[in-house]
């Protein structure tokens, strides 16, 4: 198996064990989240881990088999991101960090070669709100104005080290149609208790 392969292998067995979490704590709600995005993200960070942290962020992101993950992720979001003329997908990572904090150029570099994700530093201590509305402007921007608000009031405070982003913006034409008048609300629930 190829790199990329080991790399959708544990991205999937990620999505299905953190599914089956959420759906523990709650398994009323209905629950919607970006596998990718979310281990992209974590992964970013796993590069300026070391030791028993290292170890615990690379097991519940099930990457035990070794390989260059910060490889295989770029190789993945270079695919992703080429559009065909039936869909547009783009995705987009940003770390923003607390300017008062030593970020490593090294970490910095590598951050933007293998997720093309930048770090941009912030005045979070002095400036939460400000910095509140630059994370949420930045979001509104990559997702072509879908999602206005990531961060709410209060979701920042002036103890923020580093806010990760990741926004993906889909747009694409179905093979087939979804036919409005054959749709309603349902209950969605993949657990141990759920449909």
């Amino acid at each position: 198996p190829s790199l990329m392969d080991d790399l959708c292998e544990a991205n999937g067995t990620f999505a299905i064990n953190l599914l089956k979490l959420l759906g523990e704590k709650d398994n009323l709600r209905n629950v919607f989240f970006s596998p990718l995005s979310l281990s992209s993200a974590l992964t970013m960070v796993l590069m300026g881990a070391k030791g028993n942290t290292a170890a615990q962020m690379s097991q519940a992101l099930c990457l035990n088999k070794g390989g260059d993950i910060h490889q295989g992720f770029q190789s993945l979001l270079m695919e992703l991101n080429k559009s065909g003329p039936q869909y547009l997908l783009r995705t987009a990572n940003r770390l923003f960090g607390e300017k008062t904090c030593d970020f490593l150029p090294a970490f910095k570099e590598s951050c933007q070669k293998f997720y093309r994700a930048d770090l941009e530093e912030l005045n979070f201590s002095k400036d939460t709100e400000e910095c509140r509305k630059h994370v949420n402007d930045w979001v509104t921007e990559k997702t072509e104005g879908k999602i206005s608000e990531i961060l709410g009031a209060g979701a920042i405070g002036p103890l923020t080290k580093l806010v990760l982003v990741n926004a993906t913006y889909f747009k694409g034409k179905w093979n087939e149609q979804f036919d409005r008048k054959h749709t309603r609300g349902m209950t969605f629930k993949t657990n141990k208790v759920g449909t």
